[in-house]
C-alpha cells in the first residue's frame, strides 16, 4: 500500500488563502466542511488514511499543510504563535467558501482548533482534539509537565530539521509512533523532501524556535478558556502518546461544556495513521452526529 492507493478518490489542490499558498488533500463534494490539521512540522500525508473514509461519511474533507509546513507558504515576516495559525485557518476557510467548518486537529492542529473556537466561535463547528497541544491545566504539577513537554518537542524537532537526513527524519517519526514499524519508507521520503525544500531550510528553524517557545505559551488554553468553549468537542487520545499524557486530555474533556473523551489503544501520537479504522469510525461518528 502506498499514499496513492490510500488516497484514491481524493484530489491534491493548492488554494490561495489570502495570499498564502496552501496545499490541501480533499475528498467529498457535499456535506459539512471538515479541515484536518496536523502537528508541528507535520503535513497532509499524516491524514492519507483518513480523508477518503471520512468523505465517504458524507463530509467535504480538507487535510491541509498549515502555515510554515509542507508545501504551504512559509513566510518569514510572521511570528509562528497561535494567532497566525488561526489567521491562516480563517483565510483557508474563506478561500474554499466555508463560513463554518468542523476541525480535526492533531497535536498543534488541536491547539489551532480550540484557539480559533475561542476567538471566532461562529466559524467553528465540532472539534476533534486529537492528542492535542495547547492545554494548560491549573494544577502546578501539570503546568511543569506542560513546560517539559514543550521543551522535549522543541528539542527532538530541532534535531530533525537543523541538518535533515533520512535517518534523522526516521528517528523523529519513530518517536511519534507506538510501533516503529508504522514508519514506512514512503513516509520518511515524503518528510525528508519537505524538510529539504529551500523554503523549509530557511523558515523551519524559525518555526521550531517560535511555536513551542515560552512566549507562545501565553496563548495556551487555560481551564477558564476551556470552560468558555461551548462547541461539541471530542478529546481523542492514545495509550502510548509520547507527549502529553491521556489524563490531561480526559480532564480537559470534563472542563469543556460539551466535551467527551475517547481512548484508542495501540497507537502513539499519530493515532490517525497507526489505527486508521478505529480513528475513522470514532471521528466519523462524532462529526456526523451519529456517535453512540
Amino acid at each position: 500500500m502506498t499514499f496513492w492507493t490510500d488516497t484514491l478518490g481524493a484530489e491534491l489542490r493548492f488554494h490561495d488563502a489570502g495570499g498564502w499558498r496552501t496545499r490541501s488533500l480533499e475528498a467529498g463534494d457535499s456535506g459539512d466542511h471538515v479541515i484536518c490539521i496536523g502537528g508541528l512540522t507535520g503535513h497532509v500525508e499524516g491524514f492519507v488514511r483518513n480523508v477518503v473514509p471520512l468523505a465517504e461519511r458524507g463530509l467535504r474533507v480538507h487535510a491541509i499543510d498549515t502555515l510554515g509546513h509542507g508545501w504551504t507558504a512559509k513566510p518569514e515576516d510572521v511570528t509562528y504563535h497561535a494567532p497566525v495559525f488561526t489567521e491562516h485557518l480563517l483565510r483557508f476557510m474563506d478561500a474554499i467558501g466555508a463560513e463554518r467548518a468542523h476541525i480535526v486537529g492533531q497535536s498543534l492542529g488541536g491547539w489551532i482548533g480550540l484557539y480559533t473556537a475561542l476567538k471566532h466561535p461562529d466559524r467553528i463547528g465540532r472539534i476533534a482534539h486529537v492528542t492535542g497541544a495547547g492545554i494548560l491545566l491549573d494544577d502546578e504539577a501539570r503546568k511543569e509537565e506542560s513546560q517539559a513537554v514543550h521543551a522535549k518537542v522543541q528539542d527532538v524537532t530541532r534535531k530533525a530539521v537543523e541538518a535533515p537526513t533520512r535517518e534523522s527524519v526516521r528517528t523523529r517519526l519513530e518517536w511519534l509512533m507506538a510501533d516503529p514499524a508504522s514508519v514506512t519508507d514512503e513516509l520518511v521520503e515524503a518528510r525528508y523532501r519537505i524538510y529539504t525544500l529551500p523554503d523549509s531550510r530557511r523558515v523551519m528553524p524559525k518555526l521550531v524556535a517560535e511555536q513551542p517557545s515560552p512566549e507562545n505559551r501565553a496563548y495556551l488554553l487555560t481551564e477558564a478558556d476551556l470552560a468558555a468553549i461551548p462547541h461539541e468537542t471530542l478529546v481523542l487520545w492514545s495509550d502510548k502518546n509520547p507527549t502529553t499524557p491521556a489524563e490531561v486530555g480526559r480532564r480537559a474533556s470534563e472542563i469543556l461544556p460539551n466535551g467527551h473523551f475517547e481512548l484508542i489503544t495501540g497507537a502513539g501520537h499519530w493515532l490517525m495513521f497507526e489505527q486508521p479504522e478505529e480513528f475513522n469510525r470514532i471521528v466519523g461518528d462524532f462529526l456526523t452526529g451519529s456517535a453512540r
